[in-house]
């Protein structure tokens, strides 16, 4: 058995372990929630062109952490075997749709409905996990799910039509997240074959681009050059960042400080970006924050019961 004073030094460790994980998701999230702020001076340039950048810039500065790190090994096995190539290959394609679409949400001044993506992402989640996956939810969960259905189905009758870009940030990312939860390989090497898969195109869109006259990289402003740069920085930060983070604290705790993100980005819709937040968009807004609140205390009650008895 362990002495007092092992116990007490592993006690320690523990929870500067966690106070790290705490600080590294924190942070991952609050670089997401403020992304709008980075996007915002450059959204003169097309949302197609700021992907490929995105897309270009993180491969370099990926791969240059993962040699930092000793760890190209991982992206070459990745590589090596089939079933993880092939699953990346389709999560490469979700991810590119959700990039691209989040920037031009927020150069179309729909940041709000982006938030609103994010905020309903988790419960998008959970469905899958009962479509795909067979899973069994709780009642809770089920409210849950129904205040959020409901918040969509009455912002769809109020306006119109569906917030479809809500939906396709939800949706594509959820599904991302389901299919990066069941490949065999960390989340920055993942990254790493992910952007390596989509270079090619995102490079020979931008030659293509430059070759028209049409493109803003070398011929617009120095900080827009730099800013479209570090798109690949602040695609790759957050992301390891989160890896870092997620492994050090329970996943329950990262369900709730995912949160942080959307708020954001709800808060700098409204106050700073001034997008109409009234009305039928309001009761939608509240319908859902309704059922994730639902949800979060769900996750919270089975978090603190733990598990069954053997």
């Amino acid at each position: 058995m362990a002495s007092e004073p092992e116990r007490y030094a592993q006690s320690a460790e523990q929870r500067a372990a966690a106070s790290r994980g705490v600080a590294a998701t924190v942070a991952a999230f609050v670089i997401w929630g403020l992304f709008p702020l980075y996007l915002k001076p450059i959204t003169d340039v097309p949302a197609t062109e700021v992907l490929g950048h995105r897309i270009g810039w993180c491969l370099l500065f990926v791969f240059a952490w993962l040699a930092w790190k000793g760890r190209i090994g991982e992206v070459r096995a990745a590589l090596s075997e089939r079933p993880v190539f092939l699953r990346l290959v389709g999560s490469s394609a979700l991810i590119s749709v959700n990039w691209g679409f989040y920037v031009w949400a927020v150069s179309n001044e729909r940041v709000l409905e982006a938030s609103l993506g994010y905020f309903i992402g988790p419960l998008v989640n959970v469905m899958l996990g009962v479509v795909m996956l067979g899973e069994r939810l709780s009642p809770r969960q089920w409210i849950s799910i129904g205040f959020a259905a409901a918040g969509v189905a009455w912002m769809t009758v109020a306006a119109g039509g569906l917030p479809w870009v809500s939906l396709l940030l939800a949706v594509s990312f959820a599904v991302y997240g389901m299919m990066r939860k069941t490949v065999a390989v960390g989340a920055v090497p993942g990254l790493a074959v992910e952007t390596m898969l989509l270079a090619p195109f995102a490079v020979a869109w931008l030659l293509w681009l430059e070759r028209q006259g049409v493109g803003a990289f070398g011929h617009d402003l120095p900080q827009v050059n730099a800013l479209l740069v570090g798109t690949g920085l602040i695609t790759a930060l957050p992301l390891a960042l989160f890896s870092t983070g997620a492994r050090l604290i329970p996943y329950s705790m990262v369900g709730i400080i995912q949160y942080i993100g959307p708020t954001l980005q709800l808060l700098l819709g409204v106050f700073l970006y001034h997008e109409p937040f009234a009305g039928p968009r309001a009761i939608g807004f509240v319908l859902i924050w309704c059922g994730i609140a639902i949800f979060v205390g769900d996750n919270l009650r089975a978090s603190r019961s733990g598990p069954p008895p053997p």
